[in-house]
């Protein structure tokens, strides 16, 4: 394992937070705080509690996974495919370093910039309601595994793009509807029973239940099958890379 290729690379990325600490770190605290008085005053006063907990602590778990999938897909993205942009992306290919090094630097840094900003989130969140964390472990294992598996499904995106519409397309127009359609304002017990049933075909869902389980110890789907199918997910995730790297696609030529 080439240790000093790893820290280049991620702290090369790191080092791109830095220069856009405004709109990396201030943007999603100042979103956080709008979410809470607009989803807290307007819907809190009509919806007061969710299954015995009240309704800013129920959405503070969905926030976080909404700005965790946001931030890792599009810093995942952009990491890779800017090096393909600029073509600086071939001396990494061409300098001795393996798939495996390569993944670890560029995915490493955008999985740290999202858990970084998740727990920004959180802090930003407990200064609006009264939060608690049963189990702090489970928190901590559905917390780095989707921002992992995120981050990695960026880096496939930023490989796959070919410009800036195409590198935006997924972050911008897929994850955010699926995690608002998937439980993160609301229960999905308050559905009528057709979209109760096709939220369960929707990924989001079993992330964001799982997730909000190691809070409050309430799930829309059992927490067992919200780890099975993040695990399913990094494993296809990491399958596709495999490929990618073993025939070249979109990196080569």
């Amino acid at each position: 394992m080439n240790i000093e290729a790893v820290k280049s690379i991620y702290f090369f990325e790191m080092a791109r937070t830095r220069r856009t600490l405004l709109q990396s770190v201030v943007s999603p605290v100042i979103s956080t705080s709008l979410y809470f008085i607009v989803f807290g005053a307007a819907i809190g006063a009509r919806i007061q509690e969710i299954n015995g907990v009240s309704y800013g602590a129920f959405i503070t778990p969905g926030l976080m996974m909404l700005t965790l999938l946001t931030q890792c897909v599009a810093n995942g993205s952009f990491g890779i495919y800017f090096p393909k942009f600029t073509g600086t992306v071939y001396e990494v290919l061409s300098s001795p370093i393996s798939m495996v090094e390569i993944v670890l630097g560029y995915v490493g840094a955008a999985a740290t910039k999202g858990l970084m900003i998740g727990t920004i989130i959180l802090v930003t969140a407990s200064l609006f309601v009264d939060l608690s964390i049963a189990h702090p472990f489970v928190m901590l294992f559905f917390f780095v595994l989707t921002a992992i598996t995120f981050s990695l499904f960026g880096f496939i995106i930023g490989i796959w793009a070919k410009d800036f519409e195409q590198l935006n397309l997924i972050p911008m127009l897929v994850v955010p509807p699926l995690v608002f359609l998937g439980g993160s304002f609301y229960s999905i017990d308050m559905l009528p029973p057709f979209w109760r049933t096709v939220s369960h075909f929707n990924p989001v869902l079993y992330l964001i239940s799982g997730f909000r389980w190691s809070f409050f110890e309430i799930s829309d789907v059992n927490p067992a099958v919200s780890a099975v199918i993040i695990l399913a997910f990094l494993t296809v995730c990491m399958s596709v890379l495999t490929w990618i790297f073993h025939t070249g696609y979109r990196l080569r030529n």
